[in-house]
């Protein structure tokens, strides 16, 4: 699927400010599942923006604004082709993440972070769906996920980035953050490395992931989480949406939490409280028909026919008068 993607970003001051330092982490990623084909950043007051790929992978967009200015707009653009997750092909049973090479190759994604630092109530849930599960690790993790979007209600406004994962559980609502970051927590008190992903999802409805009937939609950034499977690689998964990331869902970059893959992070000098606005539109591009070979050579073969057909038609009416002024 092909889709373009606009992010805009609006920060007005009530006073100027200057030596504006920023982070962008708006631009989709090239990975197995989708393919950058173009991007640019611009910026009003118009900056010079440096790329980068931070430690984890992520394409950063830098830039600095050093005049006094009352206001900065960032807009980041972006088409991107995605295409289908492949089926899994192999069945890790659970002691396989507890394996050495793995731990240490993955061990970045196991430990506590701000905003997915565990306690007791997390842990006893996470380790309820363990034991329902079975021994299959795929069925671990999807048993999580499951939990984690039945246990859930999305509500936005009624939490905030860095709330204690404890107390999301408590309260049993939030937003996309809020479940991609208690689910990472329940994998990793499990031994499962897991990470948090941001991007994008063309829907109607942030709620339940609805496609739209049309080709545009707004919406705001999006998150999900990934799980590492031994002999498999990494499982994305929607706890939102109760789904698994589709054609429908762009990937921007993963991290520990939201901490490592934050949209846009800046500081500045000046005195002036700021006011923030951000929108994301995506338009799906119209994909070329699907050509079925067998049933074009089929038409094609009617239509042979056919043509063959009146020519005999013709044929046969010119000589029948033909024969009439003979007999005449």
């Amino acid at each position: 699927m092909r889709l373009d993607i606009r992010y805009r970003c609006r920060f007005d001051y009530d006073e100027p400010v200057r030596e504006s330092q920023n982070e962008l982490r708006a631009v989709p990623t090239s990975d197995q599942r989708q393919q950058l084909i173009s991007a640019r950043v611009v910026t009003s007051p118009a900056a010079r923006v440096f790329t980068y790929s931070d430690y984890w992978g992520t394409r950063v967009d830098t830039f600095g604004v050093r005049e006094p200015h009352g206001g900065l707009e960032v807009v980041a653009e972006a088409s991107v082709e995605t295409r289908r997750t492949p089926l899994l092909t192999a069945a890790p049973r659970v002691e396989a993440v507890h394996q050495g090479a793995f731990r240490n190759d993955h061990l970045e994604y196991l430990g506590r972070t701000p905003h997915a630092s565990w306690g007791p109530g997390v842990e006893a849930e996470a380790r309820r769906q363990a034991e329902l599960a079975g021994p299959d690790l795929v069925g671990v993790v999807l048993a999580v996920h499951r939990r984690v979007g039945a246990m859930m209600s999305y509500a936005p406004g009624t939490t905030y980035v860095g709330m204690d994962v404890e107390e999301v559980l408590a309260r049993g609502r939030g937003v996309c953050q809020d479940y991609a970051h208690l689910a990472v927590a329940m994998c990793r008190c499990l031994g499962v490395p897991a990470r948090y992903v941001s991007g994008y999802l063309f829907t109607t409805n942030d709620a339940t992931g609805a496609d739209a009937e049309g080709d545009v939609v707004r919406v705001q950034t999006h998150a999900w989480f990934e799980a590492a499977l031994p002999g498999v690689g990494w499982l994305a998964l929607d706890p939102t949406n109760h789904t698994e990331v589709g054609v429908r869902h762009v990937k921007i970059g993963h991290g520990r939490d939201y901490d490592d893959v934050q949209p846009l992070r800046g500081v500045f000098s000046g005195r002036g409280a700021g006011t923030l606005e951000v929108g994301v539109e995506i338009r799906r591009v119209g994909q070329p028909p699907v050509i079925d070979i067998a049933a074009a050579r089929t038409r094609a073969a009617a239509d042979a026919q056919s043509r063959l057909d009146a020519a005999r038609l013709r044929r046969a009416h010119v000589a029948s008068q033909q024969q009439q002024q003979q007999q005449q």
